[in-house]
């Protein structure tokens, strides 16, 4: 199963809004097609126990772990983002398919917040349109959180949206309004596991600044492609990171299959 980085494909774009289950807010909540996302090689929660489904189970294990460690001392432990070197490895790709893994478990709850503000791509990926979101809370003092995330009809999973496009975002990202946000959304309930679709490390400053807020950093590298010097540089941008995680990405590891390979 190849697994091409989210932005090099178009995808069917669905309609933001879908007529409300019960007890459902119609402004702030979308149908996810979970057939489309299982046709295109994602983990979803009807579709069996494909490779990836079974790679993403063993990737979330230790993230949980670390996530749930109060001893570990780490703020923001249930933040994790998902980032890589350069654009095309596979990130957004890896950060839905880990968020759809750990929303099948039974005892927590998921928030994918599309981080990559330049170039938003998870409600693409999704086959969603555009809607308000992180940039937009930063932006106003009138929105909240509760304004703009998007619940599914998958009942562990809610979506924040990248929203508009802002040309001070690595100011936006790195403000106390910022760092407010991430302790509201890392603190208000206990059982939530955030993660955030991140800009690439070498190609925006966003993506550090992004990281140091975070309590784990997942670095997707795509197998064969991405240099050892780079892989390096990309680390370099992580120093202050506590906890940083290596998922090797598109490595075949027997003719005709892939694997997703994954370092702590």
């Amino acid at each position: 199963m190849h697994t091409p980085d989210t932005h090099e494909h178009e995808h069917e774009r669905g309609a933001l809004l879908a007529e409300p289950e019960h007890g459902h807010d119609p402004r702030r909540y979308v149908d996810i097609n979970l057939a489309r996302l299982h046709q295109m090689g994602m983990v979803t929660h009807d579709g069996g126990r494909t490779s990836a489904a079974e790679d993403f189970r063993i990737i979330k294990r230790p993230l949980l772990r670390n996530a749930l460690h109060a001893a570990s001392g780490t703020a923001n432990r249930n933040l994790i983002v998902v980032t890589s070197a350069l654009p095309g490895e596979g990130k957004t790709y890896c950060a839905i398919n880990l968020a759809m893994s750990i929303a099948m478990e039974k005892d927590h709850t998921v928030l994918l917040v599309d981080a990559d503000v330049a170039r938003p791509s998870v409600l693409k990926v999704l086959g969603l349109g555009a809607a308000p979101g992180l940039m937009d809370i930063l932006l106003s003092e009138k929105l909240g959180v509760a304004d703009v995330i998007l619940k599914t009809n998958i009942d562990t999973l809610s979506l924040l949206p990248a929203g508009r496009n802002n040309k001070h975002a690595t100011e936006l990202l790195a403000s106390q309004t910022m760092s407010a946000l991430l302790v509201e959304i890392s603190n208000r309930y206990p059982d939530r596991i955030v993660i955030f679709d991140s800009p690439p490390l070498l190609l925006t400053t966003e993506a550090s600044v992004l990281a140091a807020q975070m309590g784990q950093v997942v670095m997707v590298i795509e197998a064969e492609a991405t240099t050892q010097g780079t892989v390096k540089e990309a680390l370099r941008r992580l120093d202050h990171c506590p906890h940083i995680s290596l998922i090797c990405n598109k490595a075949r590891s027997f003719p005709g299959g892939d694997y997703y390979g994954y370092y702590d």
